[in-house]
């Protein structure tokens, strides 16, 4: 299917990583079947984090190895250190790892020693690692946390998140994800932080991984929609947060809920190749799968009534 944007839905990893219970490992695996059946070209499965300090994802290499696999589908798992390349690198050789991984970064020093446990200046040397050791095997995405703000240390200069994108550029990643990661940017802090970095960087792909947490997630994918970008993070219900033994924000941490945001995209005309008809059964899966009602909008109150005159 044509689409005009290309989204990722996260419920698995991001979605998950808070959920102080674990979830089967047939309960994810039936979930990203379901989200590969619904459309959706990329989708984060799960995470090789030190199972002690993330033991949602104790499962990771058994949830790869039990998927069905969607033909043209990029299968994400995050990667914090060498040893999760390690990981990804020997289930990739065996025929059931990834075909994309994350290699994650913080755009602040206390949040980078808080969720990876390494200084900023230890980390990209991490990074430069594990680019090498991945050998071309994935497709790459550098993921930078707290972007726009930090819980830490207030708001992040623009300038890192620049100085950091060409880090990244320099090393080979084409992708770079900008994560919100406390929803405390606003659309116009969006709309020219996009502007420019697509700008400067019309060689890289820049992907929009918002969270919702002050209410403003929908409006920041417009506005970075509106800068060229047309490639967003997502997660079903608006699940997700800091990890469960990692505790850092307050409140409510979760992403943009996919539902709402297919919802508006299509609404719009604008075309994100996931299936409709299925999107509220399949939100409706997630909630039942960590037994809560979730946050999504439309799973309430319906799909947009303009829908169908503009489809």
């Amino acid at each position: 299917m044509e689409r005009d944007v290309i989204l990722n839905e996260c419920f698995a990893r991001d979605g998950l990583q808070n959920e102080p219970e674990f979830i089967t490992t047939a309960t994810k695996i039936a979930l990203i079947d379901s989200f590969s059946a619904l459309g959706f070209r990329r989708i984060e499965a799960t995470s090789y984090a030190n199972p002690d300090r993330v033991p949602q994802f104790a499962d990771a290499s058994e949830v790869l190895a039990g998927m069905q696999r969607g033909t043209a589908v990029l299968y994400k798992a995050s990667c914090g250190n060498v040893r999760a390349v390690e990981r990804a690198n020997a289930d990739f050789d065996t025929g059931t790892g990834p075909n994309e991984i994350s290699l994650l970064a913080s755009a602040s020093e206390s949040h980078s020693k808080k969720n990876l446990n390494a200084t900023r200046a230890e980390q990209w040397e991490r990074i430069a690692l594990m680019v090498e050791m991945s050998a071309g095997r994935y497709n790459l995405i550098g993921s930078l946390s707290v972007a726009f703000a930090c819980p830490f240390e207030g708001l992040i200069s623009p300038e890192i998140v620049a100085q950091d994108c060409a880090r990244f550029a320099d090393l080979g990643v084409k992708t770079i994800s900008l994560g919100d990661t406390i929803g405390a940017a606003t659309p116009d802090q969006i709309e020219a932080t996009f502007a420019a970095l697509i700008a400067a960087h019309p060689e890289l792909t820049f992907v929009a991984h918002f969270h919702d947490t002050r209410g403003l997630g929908l409006a920041n994918c417009l506005a970075a929609y509106r800068a060229g970008c047309r490639y967003f993070d997502s997660a079903f219900g608006g699940a997700g947060g800091h990890p469960a033994k990692i505790k850092y924000g307050s409140g409510y941490t979760g992403n943009v809920a996919t539902e709402d945001l297919v919802n508006m995209f299509e609404a719009m005309g604008i075309s994100t190749g996931v299936h409709v008809g299925k999107l509220i059964e399949t939100a409706r899966m997630c909630e039942a799968a960590i037994g809560r009602e979730l946050y999504g909008k439309v799973t309430r109150t319906g799909l947009s009534p303009f829908l169908e005159a503009v489809q």
